[in-house]
């Protein structure tokens, strides 16, 4: 299980890191149903701003939940919300990294807010925002 409430200090981080994969965006957009062809239509996305497929703004957010889910807090922990400002497209073969930092630490309703943000390999941040998580309440 996760860390507890108590187990859970100001400035703990984690990170989630993985490579945008072709595979990746076509499987999110089969899931999603989100078939924009900014996404999945190489001629259409050439004439475009990016001049290329960009992934869908919200599966590297995915990588957050995965931070969170995963590792701080970690499993047993439940989303309450979040709240995201996307700052730079992500391409396929961008290495993304998701990082979580608890900035505050709310113990009497068993809520911690963290600082979210993805960066890309050159460390530019992609997106960033703010989540409210509820840690485990009883470690296994």
């Amino acid at each position: 299980m996760g860390k507890t409430i108590d187990e859970i200090k100001l400035g703990d981080s984690a990170e989630f890191t993985k490579t945008i994969s072709e595979s990746d965006v076509y499987l999110y957009a089969g899931l999603t149903g989100d078939m924009n062809p900014a996404h999945v239509n190489e001629v259409y996305a050439q004439k475009t701003f990016f001049k290329t497929r960009i992934a869908h703004g919200l599966l590297p957010s995915g990588f957050i939940s995965a931070a969170i889910g995963m590792k701080l807090p970690g499993p047993g922990t439940i989303y309450v919300s979040q709240e995201l400002n996307f700052l730079a497209p992500v391409r396929i073969g961008d290495t993304i990294t998701a990082r979580v930092e608890v900035i505050e630490i709310i113990a009497d309703k068993n809520r911690v807010r963290l600082r979210t943000a993805c960066s890309n390999q050159d460390g530019k941040t992609v997106l960033d925002g703010v989540a409210m998580v509820s840690p485990p309440k009883v470690r296994e």
